[in-house]
């Protein structure tokens, strides 16, 4: 930091003259009226369930979408079919031969 030729004791009056100068204009500010701070906290609280609320009924939304989505899934694909005692058993067989072949 450059230093402009003043000391320190100086430097630090101009800090607690500015400070004092802030605080003075933080007093002369006129205080809010409690009526005013309950209504913009009203407001803010009506505002905010209204938006949780939108936010639900877009959730509910898509969730309906998905399930309407994989309900016509389910309806349009057939079920497989499951595989008998005798697939099982090929496949399995199969697995087995392969591993022996890979030793």
């Amino acid at each position: 930091m450059k230093n402009d030729g003043s000391t320190f004791q100086e430097r630090l009056a101009r800090a607690a003259e500015a400070k004092q100068k802030a605080l003075e204009k933080l007093r002369s500010k006129p205080p809010v009226d409690a009526a005013v701070l309950a209504e913009r906290k009203a407001s803010s609280l009506k505002r905010e369930a209204a938006q949780a609320e939108k936010r639900a009924a877009s959730a509910a939304a898509r969730l309906e979408a998905k399930d309407a989505k994989s309900a016509k899934a389910a309806e349009t694909a057939p079920a497989p079919a499951a595989p008998t005692e005798a697939e099982l058993k090929a496949a399995r067989d199969a697995r087995y031969a392969a591993r022996k072949k890979r030793k």
